[in-house]
C-alpha cells in the first residue's frame, strides 16, 4: 500500500511518499517510484496513491482542468472530483490525490470529494 503524507504549517506545506509500488496486496515490486509531481508550470504538486495508471490518468485530468481554469486549484479539483465520479469508466479509477500550490492543500477521491484538512 502507498503511503502519502502532506502536512501544512506556518504558511509552508510538505508532501512525501514511500516510492513503493505494490502487485496484489503482498509483492513489493518496486521501493523507487516517483508518486509526487510538480505539474501546471510548477505551480502544483501532487502526490498520488492507487494504481500506478489510474493516478497518472487523474494527473491528466487535473492538468486539463488546471488549464481550463487558469491554474485555480480549488475549482480544477472540484470540476475533476464531479467528472470522476459522473463518468462509469473513471469511475473504476482506483487512485487518491493530494495536491497543493501556495493557497490551497486539498485531498481528491473517487468518491467526489475534495476535502480541506482543517487549520
Amino acid at each position: 500500500m502507498t503511503t502519502i503524507c502532506s502536512v501544512k504549517y506556518n504558511g509552508q506545506t510538505a508532501i512525501a511518499g514511500d516510492g513503493q509500488v505494490t502487485l496484489g496486496k503482498s509483492i513489493i515490486a518496486k521501493t523507487t517510484a516517483k508518486k509526487i509531481r510538480r505539474i501546471y508550470h510548477d505551480q502544483v504538486v501532487i502526490g498520488f496513491a492507487g494504481g500506478v495508471a489510474d493516478a497518472v490518468s487523474l494527473q491528466e485530468m487535473l492538468e486539463g482542468k488546471l488549464e481550463s481554469y487558469s491554474g485555480d486549484l480549488r475549482r480544477a479539483a472540484v470540476e475533476m472530483a464531479q467528472s470522476w465520479r459522473k463518468d462509469p469508466t473513471l469511475q473504476k479509477l482506483e487512485a487518491m490525490v493530494i495536491a497543493f500550490n501556495d493557497q490551497d492543500l486539498l485531498l481528491i477521491s473517487g468518491n467526489g470529494e475534495v476535502l480541506e484538512p482543517d487549520e
